[in-house]
């Protein structure tokens, strides 16, 4: 028993120390984001007003809805670098369409068919043709690229945009932007479609191995297809929202949300679920950014500097999931 007692005190040690690590883990993300919040708050006089916070939901908003169709593709394991242009090009074709005279619930349609079309393309040649999403989509976001400055010219599309349309851009409901409500509707839809149904769960099978779920009775091939459309749909939502809040069409609009949007989803991977892409996570990632990025223009940062701060922050949050977790991306 003497023996015993000490092996047994040693291996209840070690299992704390292993929850503890786990708790870290999963939670030392958000810390480091409370810690930046509070930083702010207390050496920026403007960052903790009621406009300055509203700021920072307004500017995330966009970001998150791209975050959030990131996440079902690095849940399939499937990469979509077309988001950025994609954002672009559902930006300038439902002003383009309303400036024309189509009613807003069409243009509206036409840009949420754009998105689905772009995914369909990019699932196409991942899933039927056999190039690696990586390289596909690449190419599908260069051709993008050059339909929008095509169709505009290179110019902004300005006038002529009914208020209503407007309004899911600049407005307020009950003191809240309507972009929160957007946000927030997405984000839960995404979250529900991801943990709550078999949908989500098949797009986690896909991703964790791809040949056991299809020996399971999976269709791998749909839901690779599934999740890339998934990824085009969400970013021509932020597109026709990102419209509506500058009140113009810009062909370059969309580019930054690539970086960022893949960022939100990295960090997003160090928390909660180390080494998975989560909804919750990735909304988290967003919130963490738009602090960033709203306490470093506060500041009077350079734009340039916080490219690299991002950048690095990137680095940080895929180094920490490699070393902790078995991280695979394609």
């Amino acid at each position: 028993m003497n023996a015993a007692s000490p092996t047994i005190a040693q291996a209840k040690d070690t299992a704390s120390g292993r929850a503890r690590k786990d708790w870290m883990l999963k939670y030392s993300t958000l810390f480091a984001l409370i810690l930046l919040f509070l930083g702010f708050a207390l050496t920026v006089d403007r960052f903790l007003t009621t406009t300055n916070l509203l700021n920072i939901v307004q500017q995330i908003s966009m970001l998150t809805i791209v975050g959030a169709g990131l996440t079902f593709g690095f849940a399939a394991r499937e990469m979509d670098l077309s988001v950025g242009y994609m954002v672009g090009l559902a930006g300038i074709l439902v002003p383009l369409m309303l400036i024309s005279g189509v009613p807003l619930p069409l243009a509206l349609l036409g840009g949420i068919a754009a998105g689905v079309l772009v995914g369909a393309v990019n699932s196409a040649l991942v899933t039927l043709v056999g190039v690696p999403s990586l390289i596909a989509t690449l190419a599908t976001g260069s051709i993008l690229y050059g339909i929008n400055f095509l169709t505009t010219g290179g110019r902004a599309i300005y006038g002529g945009l009914p208020e209503t349309y407007l309004w899911f851009g600049q407005g307020q409901l009950l003191g809240i932007p309507v972009l929160a409500y957007a946000m927030m509707l997405f984000v839960v839809l995404a979250w529900f479609l991801m943990e709550r149904t078999i949908f989500g769960r098949y797009i986690y099978a896909v991703g964790g191995n791809l040949k056991a779920a299809e020996l399971s009775g999976v269709n791998g091939r749909f839901y690779r297809a599934a999740a890339l459309v998934v990824c085009s749909l969400f970013a021509a939502v932020a597109g026709m929202l990102l419209a509506a809040r500058l009140g113009s069409g810009q062909p370059n609009a969309g580019e930054r949300y690539l970086l960022d949007g893949l960022a939100t989803v990295f960090i997003g991977m160090t928390m909660f679920r180390p080494g998975t892409a989560t909804v919750t996570g990735t909304f988290f990632g967003a919130l963490f950014i738009g602090v960033i990025n709203n306490g470093l223009n506060l500041i009077g940062m350079d734009t340039y500097i916080q490219s690299i701060v991002k950048g690095l922050i990137i680095l940080v949050a895929v180094a920490i999931v490699s070393r902790t977790t078995k991280l695979k991306l394609l």
